[in-house]
C-alpha cells in the first residue's frame, strides 16, 4: 500500500497519487449519480450513492487513495445549523448569531450515514487503496457558519477582532466535534484523516496561531489519544510564511501544499523530514499537453528521494477532460 507507506515516512517510487475532489463533476458517472440523488446534501447522506461516487475515480484511474465523498459543512449541519446548496452559488447557511443554538450532542445521529459510507468503503475498496476520512478545519468551517456563504468572509474577519472570544469558543466547539466525527470515521475503517483548512490564509499571524494551529493541535492530540499511531494530513491553504510554524506545532504528519507554495520553499520553512502532499496547479489538468507533462516531470524530479504524496494544490475543476487525468496517471506510473 504505497499511500500508507508514505504516511509512515517511507520514500516510495513512483510516489502515490490521488487528487482532491477526484470524485466530482468532471466525471459523467458522478453527474448521473448526483442526478439520481436529487441534490448534493442527499448525495452526501446516501451511503450507497456516496460509496459509489467515491469508488468511481478509483475504478477509472486506479488512484492510490480514495477520500470519503462528503462535505466539510455536514458537521455544522449535524450540529443544528441550516444548510442548503444553491445551484451555481455554493453553500448557504443562516449566519450564526447564537452559539447556544448549536447542539453538538445530537450531531452523531445526523452524520451517521456518512460513517456508514466509510464502513461500506472499507469493505469495497481494493485492499491496496488507502481510505482517507476528513473534516473541515475549525477556522474554515467557522467562516462559513459566521458569514453564511463563501467569499471573502468579511463578517468572520471582523468578528475575529471585535469578538475574539465568540470566534474562539466556536472554533473550540468545532474542534471537539471534529474529534468525535473523525474518530467515528477511523473506527469505521478510514486509514488516515485529513483536515481541510482551506481558508487558513485569511488570518494574520496571531489569529492563525489561535484559530488554525491551536485547534489543529487539539484535534491531533485528541484523536491520537483515542487511536494511537493515527496519521493525519493537514492542508493549511495559503498559509504563506506561517507554513513552517504550522508544520512544527499543529501535530499533523503530512503537510498538504497549495499551488502557490513551492516545494523547495516549503522544505526550507518546515522541519527536516516533513512529509508533503501536493502541489500541482489544477489549471494544468485543464490545459493538458506539454504544460501538464512538463510540470509533472518537474514535480517528480523534485520529490524523488523524499516521501511525497502527489496531488493538486486545490481541487480538480469540473472542466477538466478525463483524458488529461488519465495522462497524469500515466506519466506518474511511468516515472523512472
Amino acid at each position: 500500500m504505497k499511500f500508507r507507506e508514505v504516511l509512515g515516512g517511507r520514500e516510495v517510487w513512483p510516489p502515490p497519487l490521488w487528487l482532491m475532489r477526484q470524485a466530482g463533476r468532471y466525471l459523467p458517472e458522478y453527474r448521473a449519480t448526483r442526478a439520481k440523488a436529487g441534490d448534493f446534501i442527499s448525495l452526501c447522506l446516501n451511503p450507497a450513492l456516496a460509496e459509489e461516487v467515491t469508488l468511481q475515480p478509483i475504478r477509472k484511474f486506479g488512484f492510490d487513495a480514495a477520500i470519503l465523498f462528503s462535505d466539510i459543512l455536514i458537521l455544522p449541519m449535524a450540529m443544528g445549523q441550516g444548510l442548503r446548496f444553491a445551484e451555481g452559488e455554493g453553500p448557504r447557511l443562516p449566519p450564526l448569531e447564537d452559539l447556544s443554538l448549536l447542539q453538538p450532542g445530537k450531531a452523531a445521529g445526523v452524520y451517521a450515514p456518512v460513517i456508514e459510507t466509510v464502513s461500506r468503503l472499507s469493505a469495497s475498496l481494493p485492499k491496496q487503496t488507502g481510505l482517507i476520512g476528513f473534516a473541515g478545519g475549525p477556522a474554515t468551517v467557522a467562516c462559513y457558519m459566521l458569514d453564511g456563504q463563501g467569499g471573502g468572509f468579511p463578517r468572520t474577519r471582523q468578528l475575529a477582532y471585535e469578538r475574539p472570544d465568540f470566534v474562539r469558543v466556536l472554533v473550540d466547539m468545532l474542534a471537539e466535534a471534529s474529534i468525535e466525527y473523525l474518530s467515528a470515521q477511523v473506527e469505521a475503517g478510514a486509514h488516515c484523516v485529513m483536515l481541510f483548512e482551506s481558508w487558513a490564509g485569511l488570518f494574520p499571524p496571531e489569529q492563525f496561531r489561535e484559530l488554525v494551529i491551536r485547534p489543529a493541535r487539539r484535534i491531533c492530540d485528541g484523536l491520537r489519544a483515542l487511536h494511537p499511531g493515527l496519521k493525519m494530513i493537514g492542508f493549511p491553504r495559503l498559509a504563506g510564511l506561517m507554513l513552517g510554524e504550522y508544520a512544527r506545532e499543529s501535530g499533523v504528519d503530512v503537510v498538504a501544499l497549495d499551488s502557490v507554495t513551492g516545494l523547495a520553499e516549503a522544505r526550507a520553512a518546515c522541519p527536516p523530514g516533513t512529509i508533503f502532499q501536493g502541489n500541482l496547479d489544477p489549471l494544468l489538468l485543464k490545459l493538458g499537453g506539454e504544460a501538464l507533462d512538463e510540470a509533472v516531470e518537474a514535480l517528480l524530479a523534485q520529490v524523488k528521494g523524499h516521501p511525497h504524496i502527489l496531488n493538486l494544490g486545490h481541487g480538480i475543476t469540473p472542466d477538466v477532460p478525463e483524458a488529461h487525468v488519465a495522462r497524469l496517471v500515466e506519466k506518474v506510473r511511468a516515472a523512472r
